[in-house]
């Protein structure tokens, strides 16, 4: 008896194993067609059509056989837009595991599970029964039903097709800058960084250390909102100051001192944009808020090999020369000359670097807009042709004696050593030279007449540590790469340097007039008289003695040798 109950049970669990594991596929296809949907926005006629025409007619037989189980026949059926994947190929623990849960939860499923629950005295369910009352079937049916929709099907009737929040628009497209911030064609946004350094520098002295150190510990565009807007009054600096630079502040317009620039094809430099020369950050809290740019080159690139050559503007012929024949030199090299454009040693050294087709600085202490001194007008613009034209005033300003000072900072930290040629006691070019100094740049100085007071500034220098120099090699032996060495300096060299020293001994035995026998020349050179006759027959191949009967005597290019080596000691 209990083999024939064993064998029909055993035969419903396949039975009911099979249909569970159909039905679960095709849940899990409706599942994904779902999901497909959703998010390629499915349900177009021809995409139906084909998944219609896709389906195997076995699998749609199955599909409806699901449905009649579960007392939904004469619903739609659930049509896949895609060939669904073999079961075998589904994850087998995951199905074994979904299939034992369903029998546990049914009260059937494997045939030894019946029979423990037989022999437990429980009841066990008919084949009949009907699951379509459970509600985790009646869902997977509905969204089975949902997974393919009709071709009149609205996709907003769907709650995965409502309408979505919309997304926040993109921000818009910043306009592209120009080639370097500030120059020809750029835009400038108002609070810019750029923007306010521009408006600080028509605000600001050049060199001022209290507004340096502003802008370090609160930023640009705070000290320039707060100047522009009249706000507390900062530390460091007077009420009454405080009122003369909100004065300022009330005047300035960054975006018309740009605009200037623009047409005048003068760029903004300042810190951080790629063109700024870093060397120039040692200046601390008084180094540039930025730099006005008249030119083509990069102002970095330029600054990495570059020499300052100043001196006096009431200059002698002297310090003029050597001006130019040492911007030549460092120009032929390949170094780049920077100056300050004055009258003098500064108009030199420029003359000089262009004349050899070399690269130049001007720095100004005004508006590079506007050259200064206006003799220089013609040099200026050549310079802006072939060089660069550099200042740290906005456009259209004026200099003043004080800027002039303040100026040659900017000298010294942009360039590797500082050469002075002429300068007095109270010349300016000294104040380059000692902010050289004290930024750790060399030092050089070009020796004059000692009885010249045009040179008594260099001498000084020359006595405090600096560096004397006479030409381009000896510069750029100092502040060049390891190897540049300037040549090695000696006199000439005359023909009787290269005699041997036994042969000079007796050709200086030999009297300026007259003849002497070999027995005296032999006795003045502290040899034997053969060893004597035997230099003098030498020394008479070469041409500085000849023989006069029993004696020798020199001969006039010996004499005339023998003098110029007296003269070269």
């Amino acid at each position: 008896m209990k083999g024939e109950r064993a064998e029909p049970l055993e035969r419903r669990g396949r039975v009911e194993r099979a249909e569970l594991l159909e039905r679960r596929g095709g849940v899990e296809r409706a599942e994904l067609l779902e999901r497909r949907g959703r998010a390629e926005g499915t349900g177009f006629p021809e995409r139906q059509a084909c998944a219609e025409r896709a389906e195997p007619p076995e699998r749609r037989d199955c599909a409806e056989r699901a449905e009649l189980a579960e007392g939904r026949g004469c619903g739609q059926r659930p049509e896949t837009p895609e060939r669904p994947e073999p079961p075998e190929r589904r994850d087998r623990p995951e199905r074994a595991e979904l299939s034992e849960r369903q029998g546990r939860a049914e009260g059937t499923g494997f045939p030894e599970c019946q029979g423990r629950a037989e022999r437990a005295g429980l009841p066990v369910p008919s084949q009949s029964r009907d699951f379509s009352d459970l509600p985790e079937r009646r869902g997977r049916a509905e969204r089975a039903r949902l997974a393919v929709p009709s071709e009149s099907m609205e996709f907003s009737d769907l709650p995965e097709c409502a309408e979505r929040p919309e997304l926040p628009e993109p921000p818009p497209e910043l306009p592209e800058p120009s080639e370097r911030p500030g120059g020809a064609g750029g835009r400038v946004a108002a609070g810019s960084e750029l923007s306010a350094r521009a408006f600080l520098t028509r605000v600001l002295e050049p060199g001022d250390a209290t507004g340096g150190r502003w802008v370090r510990e609160l930023g640009a565009v705070t000290v320039a909102r707060r100047l522009r807007d009249g706000g507390p009054r900062l530390a460091g600096v007077s009420d009454k100051r405080w009122a003369g630079l909100c004065a300022r502040a009330a005047q300035a317009d960054p975006a018309r001192d740009l605009a200037a620039a623009r047409e005048a094809g003068v760029r903004f430099v300042c810190p951080g944009t790629p063109e700024w020369p870093a060397q120039l950050d040692d200046l601390g809290d008084a180094r540039p808020l930025g730099l006005w740019v008249r030119g083509r080159p990069s102002l970095r690139l330029w600054a990495l090999r570059s020499v300052a050559v100043v001196g006096a503007r009431a200059c002698t012929e002297y310090g003029a020369h050597m001006a130019a024949h040492l911007a030549a030199g460092l120009a032929d090299r390949g170094w780049v000359v920077v100056s300050g454009g004055a009258y003098g040693v500064d108009g030199a050294a420029h003359r000089g670097a262009l004349g050899s087709s070399g690269a130049t600085v001007a720095v100004l202490a005004c508006g590079v807009d506007r050259p200064y001194p206006r003799g220089h007008a013609a040099l200026i613009d050549r310079i802006a042709e072939q060089g660069l034209v550099v200042g740290e005033l906005p456009p259209g300003d004026h200099p003043t004696p004080s800027r002039f000072v303040v100026r040659n900072r900017v000298i010294a930290a942009l360039t590797r050593g500082t050469v002075v040629v002429e300068a007095a006691y109270r010349s300016g070019s000294l104040v380059t030279a000692r902010a050289a100094q004290r930024l750790g740049r060399h030092t050089m100085g070009v020796p004059g007449p000692a009885t010249s007071a045009r040179s008594a500034g260099v001498h000084e220098l020359l006595r405090g540590g600096a560096t004397l120099v006479t030409d381009a090699a000896e510069i750029v032996e100092l502040v060049g790469d390891m190897g540049e060495l300037a040549p090695a300096r000696h006199g000439p060299v005359l023909p009787r340097d290269l005699l041997e020293p036994d042969a000079r001994e007796v050709l200086a035995a030999l009297p300026a007039r007259g003849a002497a026998t070999a027995a005296d020349v032999a006795r003045g050179a502290g040899t034997t008289t053969d060893d004597a006759i035997a230099r003098l027959y030498e020394l008479r191949s070469l041409g500085y003695v000849e023989r006069h009967g029993e004696g020798w005597k020199l001969t006039r290019r010996a004499v005339i040798s023998a003098r110029a080596g007296q003269g070269g000691c």
